[in-house]
């Protein structure tokens, strides 16, 4: 008889309120896995998707939330070499992060970087596998380039903003306040627009145009983003927080040479997934090693209190990363 774990679980789709504390049995490590005691977990927006019945997990996954965590190794499966017990990592899930113990692929687990606590790299594999996969292997910024990031006080935003500006790049953004606004120039934004205040078109068209805009509104931005893009300009798109139906006059793409593409990161193949981390772990760990770069932490709730992180995060109020405290 398998051992019983806490866990939170989605009791049927709702708000933050239907995240339910409950006991699960542990998971057990199948081939190529490793079975993570968990100490902390993030908290990122397609868990509220999922939540709320909007973003199915995978066939193969957990049906519990939870995208990312950092903890110790407890036990490893058929064919893994890489990890043994006893080792601490943090890891990208394919869900299952709202529990004490979580499985999920070897090859999706990070060393903690030096210097930082299981808390802070819980935060870092959702939100750094989506910037670096979306922002550099799809979106091929390079230094000089100018790049828009919209939310840029998000857990996507914070981190994007601080790559882009490591690489070189020229950085804008937009933010809902003007607190919001000086935490992103702090992190290495050149320009924060409150979207309230000034059109991130204008400004960014005076700039001579955005090389490359990462973008989860989606709605009304979509033809927004068009018109704030250079000549040749990259448009990729990770999430539709203002829904994914617009009209859209497509002729500028075509005499402008625009490229619009985008990704979810959850659907693509374990084999993609640890490539995306075997470039985090060459061109980005340094970077947190040496203390260039870090995740902006806004809050932490215990694991029981699951719906007061969600609806946190709801809210829109966070700067940064949420996180749950499992043990």
């Amino acid at each position: 008889m398998s051992q019983l774990m806490k866990a939170v679980e989605i009791t049927t789709p709702g708000g933050p309120e239907v995240l339910q504390l409950c006991e699960r049995p542990m998971p057990v490590a199948g081939p190529g896995q490793v079975v993570i005691r968990l100490a902390w977990a993030g908290v990122n927006r397609p868990d509220a998707l999922q939540r709320a019945g909007n973003y199915a997990p995978p066939p193969t996954a957990s049906d519990l939330p939870g995208l990312e965590g950092a903890g110790e190794i407890v036990a490893v499966g058929a064919g893994v070499d890489s990890w043994k017990p006893g080792d601490m990592v943090c890891a990208l899930l394919p869900g299952g992060g709202y529990a004490e113990y979580v499985a999920t692929p070897a090859a999706h687990c990070l060393p903690i970087p030096a210097g930082m606590g299981l808390r802070e790299a819980a935060c870092l594999p959702e939100t750094y596998f989506t910037v670096w996969t979306n922002v550099f292997m799809r979106g091929g910024l390079s230094a000089g380039e100018r790049f828009l990031v919209h939310g840029g006080s998000s857990g996507i935003g914070t981190t994007a903003i601080q790559l882009a500006h490591a690489f070189g790049a020229r950085v804008f953004t937009t933010v809902g306040s003007p607190d919001k606004a000086a935490a992103c120039t702090k992190l290495g934004a050149e320009r924060a627009v409150i979207y309230t205040e000034e059109d991130f078109v204008d400004v960014l068209r005076d700039e001579g145009g955005a090389d490359l805009i990462l973008d989860m509104v989606g709605g009304l931005y979509l033809p927004r983003n068009l018109r704030a893009l250079a000549d040749d300009g990259r448009l990729v798109q990770i999430a539709f927080l203002q829904g994914p139906k617009i009209e859209v006059n497509f002729a500028q793409v075509m005499a402008r040479r625009l490229t619009i593409t985008g990704s979810t990161l959850r659907p693509q193949s374990d084999l993609a997934k640890a490539r995306i981390a075997e470039g985090l772990r060459t061109h980005v760990w340094p970077l947190l090693e040496s203390g260039h770069i870090g995740p902006v932490m806004d809050s932490e709730f215990p694991l029981a209190q699951a719906s007061a992180a969600h609806a946190r995060m709801e809210s829109s109020g966070h700067i940064g990363k949420i996180v749950l405290k499992v043990a």
